[in-house]
């Protein structure tokens, strides 16, 4: 099905076309019909598989006929996110004869700023759920106007941290606001709390919700603890990627590879939860633009960003939930293209990579590195 067949406005077709997107995802094709008709709804569909803009085309389409006015929230766990959705919204505006207005409002940012910015009275506001319910209770928010609030990454928003703020959000709003609840993976304590807070939500969900594309390759390389940085730079070189993230569980280890990466002349930065807002956001747009290579991060970067033209994904620290994985493995391999996911790891993290393998069904390829290659381990048994 084309975006016209879908009912999508001309002016949208046009600025997804500039971007290089042609035709609907399968989660996209799911949702709007159903967005439209301005039902609640809880949608899971695999990472890479289109959810922002799954939410964002029918809300769009919404605000076109409709004057300058706060109309839509949209909830999310990270800065980064909530920037990326708005770039996405201006990114499409610019095909319209009257733009949608869209502004990020997020915590640990100048609120005076902010204060200035919803002057503009941006149709679409995207950020945390901290400083938005702030601002709605200083009435800077016009929380009565909103129509819809979409909560992305929802089994991060409804967790046991967030779920009191995100409630007390949509308490703000009128009753019959349309509720959109997104993620990757929705498991029974976030469908408990889905049911609690939109009891009659349409839930959609993609056939292979928990599947990793198939264009993405998985390697293994089973290491002493102490070589996991020797084999790491050993593991770039050998693949020569344009842009790669590297994932590690723990902060001094995260800055402890950046460091060793770049004294031996790798492109390289971090980001983790512990760093100043304005210094993570100019590491991301350096990685986004190109001119960063490699990214260090903990798997929160995986679940609050999307890149373009990722290579490699690496797993320097083994993830205990398989989902995780997922949610790692999925920034490489990314709309078709071919991708590349490797894991070092010690003998005590294999049963690790065995609930990975088994949980989504894919190939994990033990090698070795040799040479500057990364060949084959021949006969050594793998996970089975």
């Amino acid at each position: 099905m084309s975006f016209e067949k879908l009912g999508i406005d001309a002016r949208l077709v046009r600025g997804l076309a500039l971007e290089g997107i042609t035709n609907p995802t399968p989660v996209q094709e799911l949702t709007f019909p159903i967005i439209m008709e301005g039902k609640d709804s809880a949608v899971q569909a695999e990472t890479g598989s289109g959810k922002t803009l799954a939410y964002l085309l029918p809300l769009m389409q919404k605000l076109l006929p409709q004057k300058d006015g706060n109309k839509i929230l949209v909830l999310v766990p990270t800065h980064e996110l909530a920037l990326q959705v708005v770039r996405q919204v201006r990114s499409l505006s610019k095909q319209l004869d009257h733009q949608i207005r869209a502004a990020s409002i997020v915590g640990n940012v100048n609120i005076r700023r902010q204060t200035e910015a919803l002057k503009e009275k941006p149709q679409l506001i995207a950020g945390t759920t901290g400083r938005i319910l702030e601002l709605i209770q200083k009435k800077k928010i016009q929380a009565h106007l909103i129509q819809a609030v979409v909560i992305d990454e929802a089994d991060k928003m409804l967790d046991k941290n967030q779920f009191d703020e995100t409630k007390e959000v949509l308490k703000k709003c009128m009753r019959d606001v349309q509720k959109l609840f997104f993620s990757a993976s929705i498991p029974r304590s976030v469908q408990e709390q889905i049911q609690k807070l939109a009891p009659e939500a349409e839930r959609i969900q993609t056939k292979e919700t928990i599947a990793i594309p198939e264009t993405i390759r998985h390697l293994y390389l089973v290491c002493e603890k102490r070589e996991k940085l020797q084999l790491l730079r050993g593991v770039i070189s050998a693949v020569n990627p344009k842009k790669a993230m590297v994932f590690i569980n723990r902060v001094f280890d995260i800055e402890e590879a950046a460091q060793k990466l770049k004294y031996h002349h790798y492109s390289a930065e971090c980001i983790h939860g512990s760093d100043p807002k304005e210094r993570r956001r100019q590491v991301v747009e350096q990685f986004r633009k190109g001119k960063l290579r490699i990214l260090i991060g903990t798997d929160l970067a995986a679940r609050g960003l999307h890149f373009e033209s990722v290579d490699l994904v690496v797993h320097y620290s083994i993830p205990e939930n398989p989902k995780d994985y997922l949610h790692r493995a999925g920034r490489t391999g990314r709309n078709g293209k071919a991708g590349l996911s490797i894991s070092i790891v010690t003998k005590k993290e294999l049963p690790l990579i065995k609930k990975c393998q088994k949980e989504f069904g894919i190939q994990l390829e033990e090698c070795v590195l040799k040479k500057g290659m990364l060949l084959p381990a021949g006969m050594k048994k793998k996970p089975k």
